[in-house]
């Protein structure tokens, strides 16, 4: 009974926070009633969707950011990072320097922005569905310390938003070096999948980006990065194996290519996803307090 009163006060909280400080939208309901449905349905739907909240308090976590932008802590770094990735990973074109997002713009093929797409496409799909899969496979310990590393990884992200706020390629080619507050969010080269299919799937998505100040790192190169090291730890068939890193592989390039990140985003995403990994398993788990915890919210949802 306590955590029924417990689940719909926070349900509750959540609606009404959200309303007044972000402004309620139809998904924010969504979540709500699809939480709330599964919490009351019966123990194992109870049990699933508990398992699941490291995932929900992710998204929103990254809808919150809305609350306090990054920019108002630092300042937004739109030309230095530019010109990092110029000078590292820069390509001449007709003897000018490009950075490799602007090469892209010029070179693309039809074939290549269709299965950009694909692969970009499967940053939040393929990470929820490798959770359902362990649970439902009943590795109930690495499905929870997953959704734990999940989270955490993205945390440790959103800190790097915080510490050093930048804009994304497309910004730098669209707009020039002059952070201008409140740009709206932009498909960037993703407009032509858009274009290919005839269907809005990205201009929806980043029509409703939290801030376009935080390119830095690249938590969609971090994702599967994740998704892989659990797969690899589960012993999971060669197939899943090769799908997730095929997707993974397909989410860096489609970054840079599509003139969403920066190289150097990509491999700061990267970076961040193997220091949540390890600060996770061998830091967290060590410590008693926390393993407690742990075993009580594994216990939980067996």
């Amino acid at each position: 009974m306590k955590g029924k009163v417990f689940t719909i006060a926070g349900i509750v909280a959540y609606c009404v926070l959200t309303a007044v400080f972000i402004g309620f939208r139809p998904e924010h309901l969504l979540i709500a009633l699809f939480f709330g449905a599964l919490f009351f349905i019966n123990t194992k739907s109870r049990k699933f969707i508990v398992g699941l909240l490291p995932l929900i308090i992710f998204g929103i976590s990254y809808d919150w950011l809305r609350v306090f932008p990054n920019y108002k802590v630092n300042p937004i770094d739109v030309e230095g990072l530019y010109n990092l990735e110029k000078s590292l990973f820069g390509i001449v074109e007709n003897g000018i320097r490009l950075i490799p997002s602007e090469y892209f713009a010029l070179h693309h093929h039809a074939v290549v922005d269709f299965l950009a797409g694909i692969s970009y496409l499967g940053w939040v799909p393929i990470p929820v569905a490798f959770a359902i899969y362990l649970y439902v496979k009943n590795r109930k310990d690495l499905f929870l310390r997953f959704s734990m590393v999940f989270l955490f990884v993205n945390l440790i992200g959103f800190t790097g938003y915080y510490i050093h706020p930048a804009a994304p390629p497309w910004y730098a080619m669209n707009y020039g070096f002059n952070p201008v507050l409140n740009t709206p969010g932009n498909t960037g080269g993703l407009f032509r999948f858009d274009d290919l299919i005839g269907l809005p799937v990205f201009h929806s998505i980043y029509g409703r980006n939290a801030n376009v100040f935080a390119a830095v790192p690249s938590l969609h190169s971090a994702y599967l990065v994740v998704v892989l090291f659990y797969a690899i730890k589960n012993k999971s068939h060669w197939a899943i194996l090769v799908t997730v890193a095929l997707f993974m592989c397909g989410i860096w390039f489609t970054a840079v290519y599509a003139a969403h990140h920066y190289i150097v985003d990509v491999l700061l995403g990267i970076l961040c996803a193997f220091i949540g990994i390890f600060l996770f398993e061998y830091g967290l788990m060590k410590w008693a307090c926390f393993r407690n915890f742990f075993n009580k919210y594994l216990n939980y949802i067996q």
